[in-house]
Order: structure tokens, then sequence, then C-alpha cells
């Protein structure tokens, strides 16, 4: 798990969503809002521990949010992920976002900037709400 290394553009985990934003995606200073970007973070999140859970997950907490470059609209915007934590009803995951720039265009069409991490947990949840154990 990398938090701030941005020389080093291996992703950690699985691809889990793939986006671009739109200019109604922008704060003030025309880059992508950081709400924005923690919002697909939890998407992406929640479809991991979704998968891994088997059943429907709420988001519970967030570590800190690592705002590293500013996303630019049109960029294509990735967010990778793993489980680094199963507790009883909980799952934690590790998710990083990339951004391939499109304008200028990349000198490497595989090129692509570590933007953002952080670590989301969610709680594995019945069909009432309630938390239920998630197996091991």
């Amino acid at each position: 798990m990398t938090t701030d290394n941005i020389a080093d553009p291996k992703p950690t985990g699985k691809l889990l969503l793939r986006v671009v934003p739109m200019p109604a995606d922008v704060n003030r200073n025309g880059n992508i809002f950081g709400g924005w970007v923690m919002s697909q973070m939890d998407i992406a999140g929640g479809i991991l521990a979704n998968q891994r859970a088997r059943s429907r997950v709420a988001t519970v907490s967030v570590q800190t949010i690592n705002f590293i470059r500013p996303i630019n609209v049109g960029d294509i915007v990735c967010v990778f992920g793993e489980i680094v934590r199963i507790g009883r009803t909980s799952i934690t995951v590790y998710l990083e976002v990339y951004v391939s720039p499109v304008l200028p265009p990349p000198l490497d069409e595989n090129e692509s900037f570590l933007v953002a991490s952080s670590a989301f947990t969610f709680v594995a949840i019945d069909e009432h709400g309630r938390p239920h154990p998630v197996d091991r």
C-alpha cells in the first residue's frame, strides 16, 4: 500500500471503477471537487465490499483522504482497490485514484498519476439494515 509515492505508477489492487468527470463536477478553481472524488471512491469501495460480503454494505468510516494532484474535466479517472481488513461485520478497502490526463496529450498512452488515496470501511447489512457477520 503506497499512499503518497507519486513516482510509482503501479496501482494497488484491481480496477474497480473508471469514469470521466464532466464540467458540472468542477470547483471554482476549475478542478474537480474533492467531494466528487470521494464519492467515486465510495462507489468503487462499495462494489468490492459488496462482492466480498455477498450482501448490501454501508459506509461506516473513511480514513483521511490524501489529495495529491488535481483532476481536470475530461481526465480518465480510475479507482483501484483491495481489501486490507475483514472484521466480524466490517470490511476495510484501501483505495487509490489514478488519472490518465487527456489534455495535454500524455507522452505515453499508459501514463497515469496517483491523485488520491484512502481506506474506506463498510459494514455488511441484511435486508433490514442490521449488521451481519462477514464470512471469513
